[in-house]
């Protein structure tokens, strides 16, 4: 019997087998046959987990795009399936962020509290830090396509659905504790185990990831062994709401704990099989939801091939405790930026998604995860590198168009642009980013002088609205305004420049009339690029398309220079097709000396 099947739907690739399409299509024949192995008749069921303890980056965003890719082939092939995005909520907050708004050093003293128990950024709108953090990810998932299910772990807790599973943890402490020794080294003794961070929050640099483990940070994720013997469960503090608390007994028949807070001293007696204000550990967390949720597939951070780490542990504890299946999934290799290190969430000042949702379209963003296997590390470009990505995106749209595009390319790019749902919106004409961002560099947003020149683009094809150059346009509005250094933007002379034009020869004076005797009859962009790297080749005595050579790359880079000064007082600037468009023939003549 097969996983629950819904009506059918093309495949990304229904002519090609999945292993000459891509990465996704192999995974999710792999996910569909392990689902008929272990759960006929029943929902695929893929995981992500994310941590709301700052800004949920790009880097995140990979431990969510890789399994929503997989399920959304698996849902072009009609089955049914769930993805399921653990927001892990109820974790500790373990410091405070830098670089975050409306945050200082007075967050300190909630450190140990839940997510969700420490009060939001100064100014936010929402209740608690978790679901100020979880508002821009959420949104960002939505402007993505991306299909989920969203579970907060404060909410499970809370309400006691995971009681059973706490209970039977607890009776097999004993167990859970021999599991972890495997791995423990003698440096940590029985109070720690090595390499247990989250998944999600593996994104750090070595020298971080070193200070928690020093500092015992990492200790809670294994829960540690206390004069009492070891313990999985931690309980908040019944006062302070802090997780510094050391469980002193336990009795599994009554299920009477006793606890007390080295925070602030608080002992308490409660009796667990009614109590709701703790959690397991996370190396026995993360296995106990895998059995609870019936995982098929769930990628991990790179970090997890370690021994010792939350993904190798779990899976022997997922077996030998729950008596379930650890998913199967790849390890992913970090995603960085132009020009910034490995990300990491307990840092403030890293993209996030949506920081990236207002430079690029959705589509574009998707693609980038899209094209790369999981374990190969990918940058995403806020610099002037954009311009070459969006470049490389507009020619594989050009060739998906002609059927010049090969399999997995192709793949790559139907995934990118919609979901099983369908499509996802997109620019009516895609005019080039690099233009549009020119463009937008030069009139500095004004409505009316940015339709003008993007009108006059194509003479033979205008654009009439901006709309139709939208969303595209306002992305690369955004990437001027909040990318790109003042002191780097594009500021057209008011006046001429008498004392360059006065100091040209003969030479000098003679390139620009060739090019202002031009201007006319090569009104668009296409013509003016053919103009400007002409002009060069006449003075030369060569005809307007003589292939380049050396000598006449190095006279077309000694004219440019010339415009550039005259027109912007600079050596260099956006391209001179799109600058001389933008400036206006009439106020091109005149900065030029006609």
């Amino acid at each position: 019997m097969s996983p629950t099947r819904e009506k059918d739907v093309p495949t990304v690739a229904s002519s090609q087998s999945s292993t000459e399409t891509d990465w996704v299509s192999r995974f999710a024949d792999d996910v569909i046959a392990e689902s008929e192995r272990r759960a006929p008749g029943k929902p695929v069921v893929v995981a992500s987990g994310l941590s709301p303890s700052g800004p949920i980056h790009l880097g995140n965003l990979r431990e969510v795009m890789t399994p929503h890719l997989v399920a959304d082939e698996i849902r072009r092939r009609g089955y049914t399936v769930r993805h399921l995005i653990s927001w892990d909520d109820y974790d500790r907050y373990r410091k405070v962020p830098n670089g975050v708004a409306g945050v200082d050093e007075s967050w300190a003293e909630h450190i140990g509290k839940p997510l969700t128990s420490v009060p939001a950024p100064a100014g936010s709108a929402y209740p608690n830090w978790a679901e100020h953090f979880k508002a821009a990810m959420t949104q960002a998932l939505d402007e993505l396509g991306v299909e989920y299910d969203g579970i907060s772990q404060t909410e499970q807790y809370l309400a006691g659905t995971y009681r059973e599973q706490i209970l039977h943890a607890m009776r097999h402490r004993g167990d859970i504790d021999a599991v972890l020794d495997r791995y423990r080294t003698k440096k940590d003794g029985a109070a720690g185990a090595k390499g247990g961070k989250k998944p999600q929050q593996k994104k750090v640099d070595e020298a971080e990831l070193e200070a928690a483990e020093g500092s015992g940070a990492a200790d809670e994720d294994d829960g540690g062994s206390g004069s009492a013997g070891y313990f999985p469960y931690k309980p908040y503090c019944g006062n302070c709401e802090k997780d510094l608390t050391v469980v002193t007994s336990y009795d599994d028949d009554s299920t009477e704990l006793n606890y007390t807070c080295s925070a602030c001293g608080f002992a308490e007696t409660v009796r667990l099989k009614e109590f709701n204000r703790g959690k397991l550990v996370w190396k026995v967390d993360w296995p106990m939801r895998w059995a609870y949720e019936g995982v098929i597939f769930e990628p991990s951070g790179v970090d997890h091939s370690s021994p010792g780490s939350s993904f190798v542990v779990g899976g022997q504890i997922v077996r030998e405790i729950f008596d379930g299946v650890q998913p199967i999934g790849p390890m992913y290799a970090f995603v960085g930026i132009s020009g910034m290190a490995k990300m990491s969430s307990s840092k403030g000042g890293v993209p996030t998604p949506a920081d990236a949702l207002k430079i690029m379209e959705a589509p574009l963003l998707r693609w980038l995860y899209a094209r790369r296997k999981p374990n190969q590390s990918f940058k995403i470009a806020f610099d002037q590198e954009i311009q070459r990505l969006y470049d490389e995106w507009d020619s594989l749209a050009r060739k998906v168009a002609d059927g010049s595009v090969l399999p997995a390319d192709a793949a790559a790019y139907t995934r990118a642009v919609g979901t099983a749902a369908g499509e996802l919106p997109s620019t009516p004409r895609p005019l080039p980013y690099r233009t549009l961002a020119s463009v937008a560099d030069i009139t500095a947003g004004a409505e009316a002088q940015t339709l003008r020149i993007l009108s006059e683009l194509d003479p033979d094809n205008p654009l009439t609205s901006l709309d139709e150059a939208r969303p595209r346009l306002d992305r690369a509005e955004n990437w001027i305004t909040t990318q790109v250094p003042a002191e780097a933007r594009t500021v057209v002379r008011d006046e001429p420049d008498k004392e360059l034009l006065g100091s040209l020869d003969e030479q000098g004076r003679e390139s620009l009339r060739l090019l202002l005797e031009g201007l006319d009859s090569h009104w668009s962009l296409d013509g003016l690029t053919t103009l400007v790297y002409g002009v060069p080749k006449v003075m030369e005595g060569l005809e307007p398309d003589a292939k380049p050579t050396p000598e006449l790359k190095a006279a077309q880079r000694s004219f440019f220079a010339l415009l550039y000064r005259l027109l912007v007082s600079r050596d260099t600037g956006p391209r001179l097709p799109t600058l001389l468009l933008a400036v206006g023939a009439d106020r091109v003549r005149t900065l030029l000396g006609a």
